[in-house]
């Protein structure tokens, strides 16, 4: 949880750290930053290699949960056989605190709504004998804090039973000034996998503000600016997190635990959050409405190059089980589950599994979607036709051999679809085969087949045929093999295609639900960093990367692939067109092959690197450093790995 539920609490003096040397944040990158590294340099801390499956407390109690609660949710899973499907995660959220003891900085828990945490002695309170049962029952245990002072729930959720109580001291129970004393206590001492970490404790205790007034806060000036990336001190935001990362590490050298960052897409977390944490908020809460679901869906669908085995982004808990997506919406259901699959999202279910109805099971359980979700390849699915009205999303699977397809109707309106071959990567002159994943029924089809979705439907395939590269692989069908260290971006800026709805929290009487995540311009498989087509002097590409010049993106030589090649060149959507950039091509540190240097205008140059028994590869645009132009858009044509003759 993290998002204002009373926008209204915080309009009181903003006190900002300008300070922030913004240009700091988001200057053009160091000339070290484009040498090859040789190494892999994507996120391997951390038992994040498929994304986390389980259940939270939220959506289903907010901060009103109790042991039994949580228990009784954990048996489920067990009995139901959801654990054996991965659902092996129990979150527990906001609410369990009840404050932290002055004379030594130690957290007591709420022994009222957790008894078995009554263990007595000089200690007072411990988790261990509630973790002890969660691992009993082949399950892990996970919990919620803050990054600041103060918790989410201090800021709104003020009617609640169970905030933390005391002097304005003792009602400090998050990170701040504990952050080594309290991972070694969840970690070491209570026994916990899991810790999702929010942040209103960097926003929301304004000084002057009412809030802080009222509830006798100690007040922080804001590191993060709810309406401004410009006015939020990115930097300081990261060493926070960086700061726990390292705690964790020290606390569980065995890697044996999960790091959620719950910035809520803010401080500009796409750039970083996959070198900090396991996975991380690309959005703000969600809420159980159709509208809100598009929403966070659109803030982590076309960001598959920056996710992979390790580090997943969170559109935010599955919302199955209220509103839009209860048991009078098994359509909707069924479609949010899918999306969660096809992108790689954390399934984490939030309603009261102890009286829920069994056809949420039912769809839960659908091992073949689940597989979809924990295929080990670890590929977010991309976005290959994208509309307002519908979508189809292409997952390649583990073997490389096999898709995943979605179609997905955004609208209330029927849809018609035509899937083509070409959108999966499959030759159009060959049979492909479906089976759907929720009918398993199949259906075989030659260059195209059209469909017309229900409104609010989404159909899943998986799909088999020849592949248009019998010999290889594009580089867009593999972004879990990516790591995208430098993507050239100067300004984070929020992404205006992700879906508006209608605030949930102040209605229509703020702007609107603006995007969070500052996306706009980040590495894109199979269109440029902008959306568009890619395209270098008149010539299209149906399968590539867009990037912004100046960037360094890593690809993992996994399959022993022998040849790389691509055509490259200045992107014809580039809005500076006056500067040259030249593409290099290295294999674990040595420049294997790189481009002349080449205009807007310019015929795609082809390039060629043999990258046989290289490990990893690095794609370098290196571009003028000139401040008063935006960055050029690099396009790297049909980037494709080719297997040796023969095998």
């Amino acid at each position: 949880m993290s998002q204002p539920r009373h926008r209204s609490v915080l309009r009181g003096v903003f006190v900002t750290t300008m300070a922030l040397l913004v240009a700091h944040a988001y200057a053009k990158p160091a000339a070290d930053a484009l040498a090859p590294a040789g190494r892999w340099e994507g996120k391997t801390d951390g038992s994040a290699s498929t994304p986390p499956m389980g259940w939270n407390s939220w959506n289903a109690f907010r901060t009103e949960v109790d042991e039994d609660k949580v228990m009784g949710a954990a048996r489920v899973l067990v009995d139901s056989g959801l654990a054996k499907l991965g659902y092996t995660q129990v979150n527990l959220d906001d609410g369990w605190w009840l404050k932290r003891r002055t004379s030594d900085g130690r957290l007591q828990i709420r022994t009222g709504i957790f008894p078995s945490a009554a263990t007595g002695g000089p200690d007072g309170t411990s988790f261990r004998p509630f973790t002890d049962k969660l691992h009993a029952m082949g399950l892990k245990a996970g919990i919620y804090t803050d990054i600041g002072r103060n918790a989410c729930s201090q800021a709104y959720d003020l009617h609640s039973p169970n905030l933390p109580q005391g002097t304005t001291a003792e009602r400090e129970v998050g990170l701040d000034g504990h952050v080594t004393q309290d991972i070694n206590l969840y970690f070491k001492e209570w026994g916990f996998d899991y810790i999702k970490i929010d942040a209103c404790g960097l926003a929301d205790f304004v000084p002057g503000s009412e809030l802080v007034k009222k509830q006798d806060y100690r007040a922080m000036a804001p590191l993060i600016e709810r309406g401004s990336i410009n006015r939020t001190d990115i930097g300081a935001v990261r060493a926070r997190y960086e700061a726990v990362a390292a705690a964790l590490k020290a606390a569980r050298p065995a890697n044996d635990y999960v790091l959620s960052i719950c910035a809520w897409g803010m401080a500009n977390v796409r750039t970083w959050g996959k070198d900090v944490g396991n996975l991380w908020r690309t959005s703000a809460d969600i809420t159980p409405s159709w509208t809100s679901m598009l929403h966070n869906f659109d803030s982590a669908a076309k960001r598959p190059l920056y996710a992979g085995p390790g580090h997943w982004n969170d559109p935010d808990i599955l919302h199955i089980g209220h509103g839009d997506f209860d048991a009078a919406h098994p359509v909707e259901v069924r479609s949010h589950f899918s999306l969660w699959a096809m992108i790689n999202a954390p399934m984490l279910v939030s309603y009261d599994l102890r009286n829920g109805p069994a056809s949420f099971l039912a769809v839960l359980g659908n091992a073949d979607v689940v597989r979809l979700n924990q295929d080990k390849a670890g590929h977010q699915g991309v976005v290959t036709y994208d509309s307002d009205d519908a979508q189809i999303i292409v997952k390649t699977l583990g073997d490389g051999q096999r898709k995943a397809v979605a179609l997905f109707n955004r609208g209330a309106s029927p849809a018609p679809v035509t899937l083509l071959a070409r959108h999966l990567k499959l030759s159009d002159s060959a049979p492909v085969t479906l089976r759907d994943l929720w009918s398993k029924q199949s259906a075989t089809f030659t260059g195209e087949k059209a469909f017309t979705l229900a409104p609010h439907e989404t159909l899943v395939f998986e799909a088999t045929g020849k592949r248009q590269l019998e010999n290889g692989v594009y580089l867009s069908e593999i972004p879990g093999s990516i790591n995208v260290a430098v993507d050239g971006t100067r300004q984070a800026q929020p992404d205006p295609t992700i879906h508006r709805m209608i605030d949930p929290w102040s209605n229509t009487r703020s702007g609107g639900s603006r995007p969070q995540y500052a996306g706009w311009g980040g590495a894109q498989a199979d269109t440029t960093p902008f959306g568009q087509t890619l395209q270098v002097a008149g010539q299209a590409f149906d399968s590539g990367i867009g990037i912004m010049a100046n960037s360094r993106l890593q690809v993992k030589n996994d399959a022993g692939h022998a040849l790389l090649t691509a055509s490259v060149g200045v992107d014809d959507s580039t809005e500076n067109t006056k500067q040259p950039v030249r593409f290099h091509v290295y294999g674990d540190g040595k420049l294997l092959a790189e481009s002349p240097p080449v205009a807007f205008g310019t015929k795609a140059h082809w390039l060629r690197a043999d990258i046989r028994g290289v490990k990893i590869i690095e794609l370098v645009v290196r571009g003028a450093a000139s401040d008063g132009a935006p960055p050029v858009v690099a396009t790297w044509g049909d980037v494709q790995l080719v297997r040796a003759a023969g095998r």
